[in-house]
């Protein structure tokens, strides 16, 4: 198969290069995909600009997510066949329009989806039930706050968390976003501004506050502790407000931001009893007999399919790269692969 693939050193978004080559055979534990949908995920953005610490040196595909179709199958693979419809993660590598990857990382696509609700699938939703469940032990009835509420992972942490009759307060940082937090069944929406705290407390009334999908870093990560109940937990797996709009980050924000972080005390949470809890997905790909296990643990949920916000197609990735880093966006965004030549 002859393939398009974005790369680039890391440091700036113009230096992404749409190169074409050959993509060689699978081996015997791999499957050939032909791309037809990309997901992008903010690791995607901080990893082009070389500021995530799994960032490949040198020139690399970046790209954790997509679906496509089977072209061909390593000698050793059972699970699959061609022409099979898929979706898969990889640990880099995405933003093209074919690829080979161990077939451990590739999950039958529901007939009922298109190929771009399977690329918006996998992370996000690995993600909220890995925070919601695995790590932040979530009971019926419990009180979560779930910060960037509108996005991909927010959607997803909600359906999950109404699964257990869960009160959900979602935050958002535009007031458009809203209307779609209501119609997704938040029991609580508030704008993120600088009256933050005393919109924390009104939302809360008398529950506790069990459980933080925490995302947003700063003030924000700070008054959404303070406000944890005695045993509840922070999970904390990632800090959109280093994300700036451009080819390049804002070094000056990013220092400011690191300096001025948050600092906990581990022998005040000891004496307040609260916890905070970090991940990054992106290690966990390494364990697919943990993907599988949690995935078997999705599909007993019966949620709903993802939420696609935006689509642009293959060539667009910059322009979405950019409107992604702009806090404008809703759901998931995904990049559309048409016409590809194959040979």
């Amino acid at each position: 198969m002859q393939r398009q693939a974005y790369q680039l050193k890391a440091g700036s978004l113009s230096n992404l290069k749409l190169l074409t080559e050959e993509l060689p055979e699978p081996k015997p534990d791999e499957v050939m995909i032909s791309v037809k949908a990309v997901g992008l995920n903010f690791a995607d953005i901080f990893a082009i600009w070389g500021l995530y610490a799994a960032t490949p040196e040198g020139v690399f595909i970046p790209g954790l997510e997509y679906a496509g179709v089977v072209t061909k199958v390593g000698s050793e693979v059972q699970d699959f066949k061609e022409g099979d419809r898929v979706m898969g993660v990889t640990r880099f590598g995405a933003y093209t329009s074919g690829l080979n990857i161990d077939h451990r990382y590739v999950v039958s696509i529901p007939e009922d989806w298109s190929f771009a609700e399977g690329a918006a699938y996998l992370v996000q939703t690995l993600t909220a039930y890995y925070g919601l469940i695995s790590l932040g032990n979530l009971q019926k009835g419990q009180t979560v706050l779930i910060h960037s509420g509108g996005g991909g992972v927010g959607l997803m942490a909600n359906r999950i968390a109404k699964k257990y009759d869960a009160f959900t307060i979602g935050t958002i940082g535009r007031p458009d976003k809203r209307a779609l937090l209501e119609k997704e069944g938040y029991d609580r929406v508030i704008v993120r501004s600088k009256n933050f705290e005393q919109d924390l407390k009104q939302a809360l009334g008398e529950r506790p506050l069990n459980l933080i999908m925490e995302c947003i870093g700063g003030r924000i990560l700070k008054i959404g502790y303070k406000h944890l109940a005695p045993m509840g937990r922070m999970i904390s797996y990632g800090s959109a407000r280093y994300t700036t709009v451009g080819n390049r980050p804002n070094y000056f924000k990013l220092i400011y931001y690191y300096l001025t972080r948050p600092k906990i005390d581990p022998q005040t949470m000891t004496s307040e009893n609260k916890s905070v809890m970090a991940f990054n997905l992106i290690f966990l790909f390494h364990h697919a007999e943990l993907m599988h296990q949690i995935l078997g643990e999705l599909k007993q949920l019966d949620l709903a399919k993802p939420f696609v916000g935006h689509r642009f197609s293959f060539d667009q990735l910059k322009e979405a790269l950019l409107l992604f880093q702009s806090g404008k966006t809703i759901g998931k965004v995904v990049l559309e692969v048409h016409d590809k030549k194959e040979n």
